[in-house]
């Protein structure tokens, strides 16, 4: 998935894809449809691409590894594409956009970043779940599942470094989000994606990939169940949009009510949401292995309403005030307008729960990581922690005036 209208990213896309195809056979290329368009003429060899009527997300039983390359906009992207369900594939984030705060790996890196990527057979232990949760991914069958296969075609062209060159992965948290109607009513499936797709052909003879098609397959066919709630990785917001007055929110927390917020709006945001809106809201920054949710509000009224930092599954209701005057204010998750609430309407946000299943897990947004060289008796090594570096390093964290670049 590369950054949109960036002609550099798609000449980046069009090498990894010429890559992934002469190294690694056995792998199908999924592209979005405007994606595969681009490109196709420079790819000597068929792609997959998801119909142009259709969103993404309804292929999502049949993805298995996400690849971006961009800005955090692009991680973005790539997850909002997974909101209605369960579970996210893998993503590999190349970081080739504007700030990059969430990207891990340099796009010269392409080549060992997949293979570790690849080699490292999917397996996800027990213990990798347990806080924290970047622990090492193993190769290792667990619970009774079969060994990793199709690595045979990759070791026979000596791309195998070895069991113990492994990938790691960040789980981050998601935000669980349900939309109610005055009467208590959850009217998510109103924004919910669906499909009329029926299969048709391709650029040039190539295959379209719909929801009825048997290809590409692997373990993502076994976790695309579809969720009734949307799911945020960044952050939960109601804001005045472009009404001149300030919004009245009613917050409630775990069935009690805190406070009326009068303000230019209101976020409720994940520790991967706390280094974007959040943060030029004055939000508190948080880790990302962090189990919490930040309620932050945008420009209140109050100079005491401060932000708070809640337990992860803390249950936040927000609900429109009759004090709105009957407006309607726009909702938005990650940024993407969904719809507009009115009067009595609520917002009902709580952490996503991250369960153990046969197959791996379900919950969260699982980003590949560097894996560190040195490593201490718990896993961990110095240079695991690349968010501390990109406090200074991008974010200019207590950077002193005057200072140079």
């Amino acid at each position: 998935m590369p950054k949109l209208h960036a002609p550099q990213v798609t000449v980046s896309a069009v090498e990894f894809a010429k890559h992934i195809h002469n190294n690694y056979p056995g792998l199908n290329l999924v592209f979005e449809s405007h994606v595969a368009k681009s490109i196709h003429e420079d790819l000597p060899f068929p792609i997959y691409s998801t119909a142009p009527s259709d969103t993404p997300a309804l292929f999502a039983d049949k993805i298995d590894l996400v690849t971006t390359m961009g800005g955090d906009g692009t991680i973005l992207r790539a997850a909002s594409l997974f909101s209605s369900h369960f579970s996210v594939p893998p993503i590999l984030a190349f970081s080739m956009g504007t700030l990059g705060f969430l990207g891990e790996w340099k796009f010269d890196e392409y080549k060992r970043a997949f293979r570790e990527c690849y080699m490292s057979g999917c397996s996800v232990t027990t213990e990798d779940l347990q806080a924290p949760h970047t622990r090492t991914a193993t190769t290792a069958a667990i619970d009774g599942l079969p060994d990793p296969d199709g690595w045979d075609s990759v070791r026979g062209n000596g791309k195998c470094m070895g069991l113990n060159r492994t990938s790691k992965i960040l789980l981050r948290n998601r935000l669980r989000v349900g939309i109610y109607d005055s009467e208590g009513r959850n009217i998510n499936e109103h924004i919910l994606p669906t499909s009329t797709a029926e299969p048709s052909l391709g650029l040039e003879g190539d295959p379209i990939l719909t929801p009825h098609s048997s290809t590409p397959g692997g373990a993502a066919a076994k976790r695309g169940g579809t969720s009734p709630y949307l799911h945020a990785i960044n952050e939960v917001s109601i804001d005045r949009g472009s009404h001149p007055h300030l919004a009245i929110i009613d917050i409630f927390v775990n069935g009690h009510f805190l406070t009326e917020a009068v303000a230019d709006g209101i976020l409720i945001s994940t520790p991967t949401g706390s280094t974007a809106y959040s943060l030029s809201a004055g939000g508190s920054i948080v880790h990302p292995l962090v189990k919490s949710l930040l309620i932050t509000p945008i420009s209140p009224r109050s100079l005491s309403f401060r932000p708070l930092v809640l337990p992860l599954h803390t249950k936040v209701v927000l609900r429109l005030s009759k004090r709105n005057r009957g407006r309607e204010l726009p909702v938005s998750i990650d940024g993407k307008r969904r719809l507009g609430v009115t009067i009595g309407m609520e917002v009902r946000v709580e952490g996503e729960k991250l369960e153990r299943t046969e197959d791996g897990w379900e919950g969260g947004v699982p980003c590949v990581i560097r894996a560190s060289s040195k490593s201490d008796s718990e896993g961990f090594g110095e240079d695991d922690d690349s968010w501390v570096g990109g406090l200074n390093s991008l974010l200019k964290f207590n950077y002193p005036f005057g200072a140079g670049s």
